[in-house]
């Protein structure tokens, strides 16, 4: 009784050990004594134990936190700058076959890379041209990690560490760009004001009377603002037609 008991669990272990289930987004790297036979699809599959190994790989996308490194650009500023890369696996074999792990080896590849990509930039070409230089660390990295069976899918650089005096100048020279639109913005202003007073007093340089509209409008404009009893000298060149009708009346 004992040895059919012992029979039955060794029978249960060899199952249990030759079966492998696949779920969708997995594939399984099988070698025969250590020889790569096939890659096997999703789904329930056999192995021979003792002969037969089986690798899972996972094909969904990855994403990979590359640590923040310190960077020297090209016109000599230290910074500290950290990325973010998305990539697959597309061919299960080649990421188990051509690399050891291939995970840790991308995430030392994007370090490097980043850093000899950004140093061949200035600081105002890595804070302005961020889209440019994402696709060429993506266009990098694809192409090397390729042999491996890998799809770099994207790349985006998260944060730009600048020194405290960069941050400071950078400031100063904002603030300073700042006023200089304000001037320029007054200045045309001025210029239009200008113009426009020049074609008013054009106008009432050909029509005299203008001059005496705009100055009852004035004084209307006062007595409606103060309360207050204000005493304005009367222009003779409003009592001239007045004279004149009297004078006519007279004759």
């Amino acid at each position: 009784m004992v040895v059919v008991v012992a029979i039955v669990v060794i029978l249960f272990m060899i199952a249990s050990s030759s079966i492998k289930i696949l779920y969708e987004y997995e594939r399984g790297v099988v070698f025969l004594f250590g020889k790569y036979i096939a890659t096997y699809d999703k789904g329930l599959r056999l192995l021979i134990p003792g002969v037969m190994t089986m690798v899972r790989v996972d094909m969904r996308l990855v994403a990979l936190d590359v640590p923040s490194q310190d960077i020297i650009t090209k016109d000599n500023v230290s910074i500290t700058i950290n990325a973010v890369v998305m990539y697959k696996v597309m061919e299960a074999e080649k990421a188990v076959i051509k690399v050891g792990d291939y995970h840790y080896n991308a995430t030392l590849l994007s370090q490097t890379t980043l850093r000899a990509t950004v140093g061949q930039h200035e600081l105002d070409e890595v804070l302005s041209m961020q889209e440019k230089i994402n696709a060429r660390l993506q266009e990098l990295l694809d192409h090397q990690t390729d042999p491996w069976g890998l799809k770099v899918a994207s790349v985006a650089i998260k944060h730009v560490d600048l020194p405290q005096e960069m941050k400071r100048a950078m400031a100063k020279q904002a603030e300073a760009e700042r006023e200089r639109r304000a001037k320029i913005i007054n200045s045309e202003g001025e210029l239009q004001a200008s113009e426009k007073l020049a074609q008013a007093a054009e106008v009432m340089g050909r029509h005299p009377i203008t001059i005496q509209l705009r100055y009852l409008q004035t004084l209307r404009e006062i007595a409606t603002e103060n309360n207050s009893v204000t005493v304005f000298p009367l222009p003779m060149d409003l009592l001239t037609p007045f004279l004149n009708s009297a004078k006519k009346v007279k004759e």
